[in-house]
């Protein structure tokens, strides 16, 4: 009974059953008459960029759609979002390959990163540099010879001190023409040509010097010689200087230069003085090295332009070529672009420092080759004509210095080791004055010649340093010319003072170039070496 009384109170139910949220509706597309049909699809639309041929596209969609409710919500409207993928989408997340035409061409006067060559590697290039070695002792023999050889033209032709020194002169002038056309001769024709080129005009020069030709026609032929030189001097610099072991590669060559300078005036002495020919004679031996030399470097330098486009990783391609030939393709530049190449460079404060440096250098190197015999016989009394051998302990002296003297400059630095050897050779340049004594002189002189050698090896791996890459020959090519300027004004003038108040005024000449020296190095930099 109570039971019945409790369950008349209480209505005992079950719960409703758990109703689910219905299933969202489906999404669909739909069009609006106001807008236009493709609004409602976004389109990723592929880069100016080929897409890959192998590559199969495929399409996803991607659907963003409002729930509706279950009833107390009105249906909401459903819009649908579409990206188009494609296979193109692939290769936008990495960086495409740029071009060849797409490089503009302003950028090739941008230096670019260029893997830095060496003397072993291309395996060609310890021929060129054993060619350049060859062609710089059949240089050093050439203007080595003169200081033996004065004495016996001065007889031979009946003039002085003041006309004898026009062949400086005309030596100079040729290296001066030289260096306003070795950048054209070399985009025209590539490296291999240009060096035959200045090597067939130095062999030009030496033909009528062989046949004793008239005094005038002898300063012509140094003019022809100075020109060739110019264009074989220039050229190896810039191919040593670009070396990732520049000083060592310049050293070498210099250092042939050196090797001819001493041999030169050996022969040349014993020539005269002890088989007693004519002193013309001297010069078919330069004459023999010279085309020798010319076909080794254009053998060695056939496929240099190859060798380098090999080499580059990111500068430009332009003006450059690998066919057999070895020529460049340049576009063709008349005199005018030859003037602005050489004034642009005569700009650059490195160009123009490095040219009055060169300029002094040479200068008193050439003074003292071409007049230290003079003023020993005329000052200590010396009429025998072995005191030629003098000149030849000089250029043994430079030999040595840049053979042995280029590690240590490579170590200390080649800006603090030049200060040292150019003071020391001023100190025995002294000694060689005051000091009335011919051994004595004779040993300072070739002291002096050994402070001197590694100067120009080391100055010009600092040049090429500070040098960009579009000047380098330019560049190079103006301060060779202001070096052989130097080699024939302070000689020339040498003679002229000589001629008036005595040959002693050869060492106050050197003694103020060697202060010049100094003044132009202090203000070249000091760009640290590249070593990758």
């Amino acid at each position: 009974m109570d039971t019945m009384m409790l369950h008349g109170l209480i209505a005992v139910e079950s719960a409703p059953a758990l109703k689910l949220p219905s299933a969202p509706g489906k999404a669909v597309a739909r069009t609006y008459p106001g807008a236009p049909q493709e609004a409602a699809s976004i389109e990723l639309q592929p880069l100016s960029r080929t897409p890959r041929p192998n590559k199969s596209a495929s399409t996803s969609r991607i659907s963003f759609a409002s729930a509706s409710g279950s009833g107390h919500l009105p249906k909401s409207r459903t819009e649908t979002t579409i990206f188009s993928v494609g296979p193109e989408l692939e290769e936008q997340s990495r960086p495409g390959t740029p071009k060849a035409d797409s490089v503009n061409h302003d950028s090739a006067n941008i230096d670019g990163v260029e893997a830095m060559q060496s003397i072993m590697e291309p395996y060609m290039n310890r021929w060129r540099l054993l060619a350049m070695c060859l062609i710089s002792l059949s240089n050093g023999m050439s203007d080595s010879a003169p200081g033996a050889l004065i004495p016996s033209i001065e007889e031979y032709y009946n003039i002085g001190y003041a006309i004898v020194s026009l062949i400086f002169v005309g030596n100079a002038l040729g290296f001066i023409a030289g260096a306003f056309f070795v950048d054209a001769i070399r985009e025209r024709l590539g490296r291999a040509k240009t060096l035959a080129v200045g090597q067939g005009l130095i062999s030009l020069g030496y033909m009528p010097m062989i046949a004793t030709a008239p005094y005038p026609a002898i300063v012509v032929s140094f003019f022809f010689v100075g020109f060739g030189m110019s264009i074989n001097l220039a050229m190896g610099n810039v191919f040593c200087g670009s070396l990732s072991n520049s000083t060592t590669a310049l050293s070498m060559m210099h250092g042939s230069y050196g090797i001819g300078g001493t041999v030169g005036p050996l022969l040349a002495t014993a020539m005269v003085t002890v088989f007693e020919v004519v002193w013309s004679r001297y010069y078919a031996v330069s004459l023999g090295l010279a085309a020798l030399g010319g076909v080794c470097a254009t053998c060695a330098f056939w496929d240099y332009e190859r060798d380098t486009q090999q080499h580059h990783l990111g500068s430009s391609t332009a003006g450059i070529s690998g066919g057999p030939s070895g020529a460049t393709v340049a576009p063709k530049r008349d005199w005018r672009a030859d003037v602005t190449a050489m004034v642009s460079a005569l700009s650059n404060r490195v160009v123009l420092l490095g040219a009055l440096f060169i300029f002094a250098y040479q200068g008193a190197e050439v003074s003292i080759s071409g007049w230290v015999n003079t003023f020993l016989m005329d000052s200590r009394h010396v009429h025998d004509g072995s005191v030629g051998y003098v000149t030849a302990g000089f250029w043994g002296g430079i030999t040595l210095g840049r053979f042995l003297l280029a590690p240590p400059a490579h170590r200390i630095g080649e800006k603090l080791f030049v200060v040292i050897v150019v003071v020391g050779a001023c100190a025995f340049q002294l000694v060689v004055w005051l000091v009335p004594n011919l051994i004595g002189n004779a040993v300072a002189v070739a002291i002096v010649g050994l402070l001197l050698g590694p100067v120009y090896p080391c100055a010009a791996a600092v040049f090429m340093r500070n040098i960009s890459k579009q000047k380098q020959v330019s560049g190079m090519g103006v301060i060779s010319a202001f070096g052989s300027s130097g080699g024939a004004a302070a000689p020339f003038t040498t003679g002229l003072l000589a001629q008036a108040v005595g040959t002693f005024v050869l060492h106050p000449i050197v003694i103020g170039l060697f202060v010049v020296m100094m003044i132009c190095w202090y203000g070249l930099p000091n760009k640290p070496k590249r070593s990758e």
